[in-house]
């Protein structure tokens, strides 16, 4: 037995150089590989002019580097914060995950019977090392603030939340982008369509009119859709049958154009992508009020609170609660939509009042608690199946276990490919359009025009009055698209 202790605790003069260098080798390579896709992808987003999806990758680089610094920190700081000694009677066992008792208790009566079933002599040495290995920092009545192992257990969970959490970002980023191209074929009929009248004979009104129809009747034909209460149990409920449907598209991009004074033939779809690849740089890494949010889940997860219990319904209740939202206020403007029609005209009173609080960007922060209340349930999962070998708390229930994990993964689904799609464009019915309404050429153009503007204006010792204007108005619009 010694022998093999010998060869489990043996350092690095001690091992091979082939070995050594081999581990090095996989590690570096490994290293370049990941840096040179990001690398290459980050390129194309360049040549690609998408900006906002570049802002997003490297917010994604922020994070896996902030990830990387807490895991070296963790790394060489372990011993030390191990070597901290407390007062036994501070370390209660009320504030274990798992109660000594049940499963656990079960565990450590099995290990004890392997140990007894060993000869005395070989038992008292065990017993002396572990002993010594755990309080030798220490002196008798106190213990390690925490040990080692729990550090380096927290130190590979963490590693392992960062993994998840990066790879369900990329997974949100390409079923949301998958969402919106299926809306492609939509535009391409509302552009035709206006190029046909415009053509025609025909009065556009006449014909906005009578596409607004099909729109209005689907949402206001339900007797429960002219209820104040009743409403939001039909938007409940419509959202589990019942998407954005081509008559949807076509009336909320009417309303947009109509209401920003826009031309009908506007790429209403390429705006919604620039739109959505903005949100995405705010969506995506791990903010300071969501660290604050992981490290009271760890925190209060003492045994009796059933914490992970209660949190596993998070995801679900805001998914729920956030369709039930987007799907209301398709509805009022539809009956709004109804009551203008009745009168005359063709009127969308678009304004952030629509939104709780009258902020819109409400939603994006719901929906980014969801992807990381996702990617925390399926992290301390894997981190389980990787530290915990025998019998937990943890692990206890098996059949919670898969119910949770799945409704997990299929909730993460729903929200990248219905949820957010539905808010990039319920979300364009606000009192403001974004700046990604002009593209990026266009607005990198009108920047270096009002720089040339402004640098002509110290030269004429008396500027025109319209020059003024002109340069004054310039400086307006390029303001309202930066905000």
């Amino acid at each position: 037995m010694g022998k093999e202790d010998e060869e489990e605790g043996r350092s690095l003069f001690e091992t091979p150089t082939w070995a050594v260098a081999t581990v090095i080798t996989v590690m570096v390579s490994l290293s370049f590989l990941i840096q040179g896709s990001l690398e290459m992808f980050g390129k194309w987003l360049i040549n690609t002019r998408r900006k906002s999806l570049l802002a997003a990758l490297n917010k994604i680089k922020e994070e896996l580097m902030l990830f990387g610094l807490l895991s070296l920190l963790m790394g060489h700081w372990s011993i030390l914060v191990s070597k901290i000694c407390v007062s036994s009677s501070a370390l209660s066992s009320q504030f274990y995950p798992c109660p000594l008792e049940g499963t656990y208790k079960d565990a450590v009566h099995h290990q004890i019977r392997l140990l007894e079933s060993l000869n005395s002599s070989t038992h008292s040495i065990l017993h002396d090392q572990i002993k010594k290995k755990h309080h030798e920092h220490c002196p008798k009545g106190r213990e390690p603030f925490a040990s080692y192992e729990s550090l380096e257990q927290l130190h590979r969970l963490l590693f392992v939340l960062g993994i998840v959490h990066v790879s369900y970002n990329f997974g949100t980023i390409v079923l949301a982008m998958l969402k919106l191209y299926s809306w492609t074929s939509w535009e391409s009929q509302a552009r035709s369509m206006v190029i046909q009248e415009l053509q025609g004979s025909s009065g556009i009104d006449k014909k906005n009119l009578r596409r607004l129809t099909t729109f209005v009747f689907h949402h206001t034909s339900h007797p429960w859709s002219q209820d104040k209460v009743l409403v939001w149990l039909l938007c409940f409920s419509r959202q589990f049958w019942s998407s954005i449907s081509r008559a949807d598209y076509m009336a909320l991009r009417l309303g947009f154009l109509t209401r920003h004074e826009l031309h009908l033939s506007y790429d209403f779809h390429t705006y919604m992508l620039r739109s959505m690849e903005d949100e995405f740089r705010d969506i995506v890494g791990i903010s300071l009020p969501l660290w604050i949010y992981a490290i009271l889940c760890i925190f209060l997860n003492f045994h009796g609170t059933n914490l992970y219990f209660w949190l596993s319904f998070i995801p679900a209740v805001l998914i729920l609660l956030v369709g039930t939202k987007l799907h209301h206020i398709v509805i009022k403007l539809a009956l709004e939509v109804e009551d203008t029609n009745s009168g005359g005209g063709i009127q969308f009173n678009l304004r952030d009042d629509l939104f709780w609080f009258g902020k819109p960007k409400l939603l994006l922060w719901l929906i980014q608690l969801i992807s990381f209340q996702n990617a925390f349930e399926m992290a301390t999962f894997i981190w389980s199946l990787w530290e915990i070998k025998g019998p937990s708390c943890f692990m206890e229930n098996h059949t919670f276990l898969v119910i949770r994990l799945s409704s997990g993964v299929i909730f993460q689904f729903w929200c990248s490919y219905i949820t957010f799609p539905l808010y990039v464009i319920v979300t364009q019915m606000g009192s403001k359009f974004k700046k990604s309404v002009v593209a990026e050429s266009v607005r990198e153009s009108l920047q270096g025009w009002r720089q040339r503007a402004k640098k002509s204006r110290p030269g004429r010792s008396h500027p025109s009055r319209g020059s003024v204007s002109s340069t004054t108005s310039l400086d307006y619009v390029v303001d309202e698209m930066n905000k």
